[in-house]
């Protein structure tokens, strides 16, 4: 039996569903909201509903052999990630990105390149790295490696990391956004090269789950229904 991780509840859950629904497979809760519990109509496919965060650590594991997720948190808590799990179907909703955003103050600071000036020039004159914010560490540490920034320190934000520049806890952030309203209330601008990454809700399969015989067919009588 193959065992299927989809997000516990909100909007990922219910997009999540209508999209199986559309491949013709039925998902459902069972119980009550309090019960984590549901089902998969005419698979063997056991239905486990989990947070969104927690399904790439047991797709790495092995405990589920499918799970949806966003990519987003696939490449930031999996070291080599695409090592332990593959991505099957990306499935067009869940889209937000992860960008680097500075003061719009900073009125000549718009690239990487001007970045890493301004982040020399900081040091220089204040004694210390510039701080960016986020809770992506990896995905923002190996963007700016790639690209050369050097010369700043991430700080760890687990509230709402796009007020940690008017809280003078940062001088920059980089964080998910769908629209941008909130950067702008927040006087902040995406930088025109700092896409980081362009999330969506993406259903991955486990490279160390027991892929058996009965799983590998159940795996390509999905496959079937989902293109």
């Amino acid at each position: 039996m193959i065992r299927l991780g989809v997000p516990s509840k909100g909007r990922l859950m219910e997009k999540t569903f209508d999209w199986f629904g559309r491949h013709g497979l039925t998902l459902r809760r069972t119980g009550n909201d309090r019960e984590y519990a549901g089902e998969v109509e005419g698979a063997d496919i056991a239905l486990v509903l989990l947070s969104a965060g927690e399904i790439p650590r047991e797709l790495a594991a092995g405990r589920i052999h499918l799970g949806v997720t966003g990519s987003d948190l696939v490449r930031e808590k999996l070291v080599r990630w695409d090592t332990l799990v593959e991505p099957l179907a990306r499935m067009g909703f869940g889209h937000a990105d992860l960008v680097l955003a500075v003061p719009k103050v900073w009125i000549d600071v718009d690239t990487l390149d001007d970045l890493d000036a301004a982040a020399a020039q900081f040091r220089a004159i204040h004694g210390h790295r510039l701080r960016i914010a986020t809770k992506y560490h990896r995905l923002v540490r190996d963007f700016l490696r790639d690209h050369g920034v050097a010369d700043y320190a991430l700080v760890d934000s687990q509230g709402a990391t796009e007020g940690t520049v008017v809280n003078e806890t940062a001088e920059a952030i980089a964080d998910i956004t769908s629209t941008g309203e909130t950067l702008r209330a927040n006087h902040l601008k995406t930088l025109q090269d700092g896409l980081i990454h362009a999330s969506q809700a993406t259903l991955f399969r486990s490279l160390a789950a027991d892929w058996d015989d009965a799983a590998r067919a159940e795996l390509a009588g999905l496959s079937a229904k989902l293109g």
